[in-house]
Formats: structure tokens, sequence, C-alpha cells
């Protein structure tokens, strides 16, 4: 009996409730504009607070708010390099007796530097 009580209906589609006696929150509609000159309207609450840029519903480029101000400029970290890193675990003295030491090795010819079997070619 239940199964033919719900033949015919598409229950994962068709939602049965209405908007009849609920009272929606106040809201705003807020303009946008993009850059290939697209404008659209996007309904916010009165309270919310509203984002300076928006995907745009044509084209999906960035689209900034009308009459508003710009998004924010992000202020990013300046890139850490290699000699950055270094200094963060020695300090300059310390990187001098460091260089000293491995020239001293170097000079003393105690240690092995194997030569590269391309470099052996150009020499002969």
């Amino acid at each position: 009996m239940s199964e033919r009580a719900l033949r015919g209906t598409r229950l994962v589609v068709t939602s049965y409730e209405t908007d009849r006696g609920i009272d929606l929150a106040p809201r705003q509609a807020v303009e946008y504009a993009c850059q290939n000159g697209h404008r659209f309207e996007m309904p916010f609450s009165v309270e919310a607070e509203i984002p300076p840029e928006w995907e745009c519903k044509a084209c999906g480029a960035l689209a900034l708010l009308v009459d508003g101000d710009g998004p924010e400029e992000k202020k990013g970290k300046p890139a850490r390099t290699h000699w950055d890193m270094l200094m963060e675990r020695r300090t300059r003295e310390e990187l001098e007796e460091v260089l000293a030491e491995r020239l001293a090795v170097l000079r003393s010819g105690a240690m092995n530097i194997a030569v590269h079997p391309r470099d052996s070619r150009k020499s002969a």
C-alpha cells in the first residue's frame, strides 16, 4: 500500500514546502560589475558584511562592488632566501669559522675531489 501512495512523485527533486507564512530576514540588493561589462545584483541580509568582490555570474571573472571601496590589499611576507634561513641558524662569526675550516681542508689536499668523466674528456 505504501508503495502505491508515493508512486509518480519525484521525492528527490521536488520540495513540498512553501514559503507561505514565513517572514524572511530583511534583505538588500548589492550591485557588482566585472571587467567584461557584466552587471548583476546579489541579495544580502541587511546585517551581513558586504564583500568588496564577487565572482561574475556571466563569465566567472572577478566582479567589484559598484560604488564601494575596493578590496583591501593583503600585506604579503617577503620571500625568505637561503641566506636568510642560514642567518637564522648561524651567526656571521660562526660562518666565517666554518669557511676557514673548509678552505684549510681543501688547501691541504686531504679531501679527495673526484673528477667527473666528462671533465676529463675535455682536457684530453
